[in-house]
């Protein structure tokens, strides 16, 4: 049951990968977002899969470098949220940047961490919470009109 709920988590997480890849048409830095999320977008298939892929150093390889770089960009983002944001976090694209990056930076750690051991208890539970955290997040977006008020037109001609 749960290398099962594993699997859908990282079929969920993949889809919203793709996803967040493919909303990314119109906006200014579209390249760079869109190879952000379309790399976790496909290690994360591949962990759906075949859960064992997590095991092969090529796989390994391109998580930890997609991390570092994920790391990297998030410093990036909260020293410029932290020097400019006035308001609330979310209503600035560096903070919904910021958000995406920590969503991949968790979810391919818990991914590189399911090689050793299948994941069960707290971090399939934890798993699960993340899988479900950005649809939730885009559903309550998407129902709030006055978070969407606030944002660049680019963002408004995607949902």
């Amino acid at each position: 049951m749960a290398g099962q709920l594993w699997r859908l988590c990282n079929l969920l997480m993949a889809a919203f990968f793709g996803l967040a890849a493919a909303v990314q048409v119109n906006d200014p830095d579209a390249g760079l977002w869109t190879v952000v999320y379309l790399v976790p977008a496909a290690l994360t298939l591949l962990v759906g899969i075949n859960p064992s892929i997590t095991d092969n150093s090529v796989w390994r390889s391109l998580c930890d470098l997609h991390s570092a770089g994920c790391i990297v960009g998030t410093f990036a983002l909260v020293c410029f949220l932290f020097a400019y944001t006035q308001g609330n976090v979310l209503h600035e694209e560096e903070g919904r940047e910021l958000l995406g990056l920590m969503i991949i930076t968790i979810w391919m750690s818990l991914c590189r961490s399911s090689a050793k051991s299948p994941l069960a208890g707290v971090r399939l539970i934890a798993a699960v919470v993340v899988a479900l955290l950005p649809f939730v997040s885009w559903l309550y977006i998407y129902v709030n009109k006055e978070m969407r008020a606030s944002w660049p037109t680019h963002c408004k001609t995607v949902i």
